[in-house]
């Protein structure tokens, strides 16, 4: 009997090629897959600080719009205030002028 012929040539010896072999090429796999889910997590990550960014500046286009309208209703009722202020002297002379005893 050859030494190739021998059961650990036979079987044992092509048992372990085959798993030294096949874990080689699940390591290659496994980095790969490390890789590809790194990529996608940086992808994910950028995505997230656009819509971060994005969302920061809708927020102060926002609070612009707010405080500009907040500015014309406090003009508004700024002026409402006046005349409201005016009324009164306005309703003395109107009664002044229409009243029948100062005829």
């Amino acid at each position: 009997m050859s030494w190739w012929q021998q059961p650990f040539f036979q079987v044992a010896l092509p048992i372990i090629i085959t798993f030294a072999i096949a874990t080689w090429y699940q390591n290659s796999r496994i980095t790969d897959l490390r890789d590809s889910i790194g990529r996608r997590i940086d992808d994910s990550n950028k995505r997230i600080d656009n819509l971060g960014d994005s969302l920061s500046k809708r927020i102060d286009d926002l609070r612009d719009a707010i405080n500009k309208r907040f500015d014309a209703i406090e003009k508004r009722l700024s002026s409402i205030e006046d005349l409201l202020r005016d009324h009164d002297r306005r309703i003395t002379t109107l009664e002044e002028r229409t009243s029948p005893i100062r005829r």
